[in-house]
């Protein structure tokens, strides 16, 4: 997999399709198969594990394919018939994190891992993409207002730049404890260099932290814009916009991406109001 293909990707996503690529290039070699999208597939199935593992690998085999200019007809198909096997249905998800957790806990931390947490909090991010994120991205830092430009980061350069979703505009709690923090940065460097791999594995020795993953963060952002959206604070099409989901939902609704990180509970129920059609039958 070349560089420049690579750098079209987070570095934790960069590393996981890298490696992926690499058993796949040598299980095909040992059986003497090219190296194609429909022996991609073999490859995926012979894995044995299980089905949202399968669609998972295959994403990520169709993402690389496709970013090298390769055929990737067969992967797509795959993936397809793997989500209407109802692999696209996650077995697990991360604890969802709440706010007051997050925030005591960043603050026991250096700066440049304080600062991304606030900041993937704060834009309702992965992990990756904050970490990816240097001072060049952040157009405006004041005490009352900082903007975010993902364009220029590795993900964001795989996007159309003209987009809503491109800028997150931080405003509110915790905005000043970011400007702050910021001021500490190194010009141009990443913001931190915790992969979301090493961030687990802090979190796993950690005693306050247990139980949670770095996708904890996202997840628990959105559930706590949840009741917002039942009492009318927020439209949908705002939190698909900060999640960067946008692409993928309707007008007045939340995206099947927005969806899965919120999971099923009360607070969702309600924000799809489908109480407002009720009360009249």
């Amino acid at each position: 997999m070349s560089s420049a293909v690579a750098d079209m990707w987070a570095r934790s996503t960069t590393q996981e399709r890298r490696n992926l690529w690499r058993r796949m290039l040598a299980w095909t070699s040992a059986r003497g198969l090219g190296m194609t999208a429909d022996s991609a597939c073999l490859f995926v199935a012979a894995t044995g594990i299980r089905p949202q593992g399968q669609l998972a690998y295959t994403k990520a085999l169709s993402a690389s394919f496709g970013a090298m200019g390769f055929e990737n007809h067969p992967l797509r198909v795959l993936a397809k018939a793997l989500r209407g096997g109802g692999a696209a249905i996650p077995d697990s998800q991360a604890t969802p994190l709440e706010k007051q957790k997050l925030v005591s806990h960043a603050r026991l931390q250096q700066p440049s891992v304080h600062l991304a947490l606030l900041v993937a909090w704060k834009t309702a991010s992965r992990w990756a993409e904050v970490a990816d994120l240097s001072s060049a991205q952040f157009l405006l830092v004041t005490q009352k207002e900082v903007i975010v430009d993902w364009f220029q980061t590795p993900k964001g350069r795989t996007h159309d730049p003209f987009k809503a979703s491109r800028f997150a505009v931080i405003q509110g709690p915790l905005t000043t404890e970011i400007a702050m923090l910021f001021r500490k940065c190194a010009p141009f460097a990443p913001l931190t260099r915790l992969t979301t791999s090493a961030l687990d594995s802090l979190w796993g020795q950690s005693v306050q932290m247990q139980g949670y993953t770095a996708h904890s963060i996202k997840r628990g952002a959105v559930k706590h814009l949840l009741p917002l959206l039942t009492s009318g604070k927020l439209s949908p099409h705002l939190v698909d916009r900060l999640t960067k989901h946008e692409e993928e939902g309707g007008p007045g609704t939340l995206s099947r991406t927005t969806l899965r990180y919120a999971g099923g509970d009360v607070d969702l129920a309600r924000a799809l109001e489908t109480g407002k059609v009720t009360r009249h039958l």
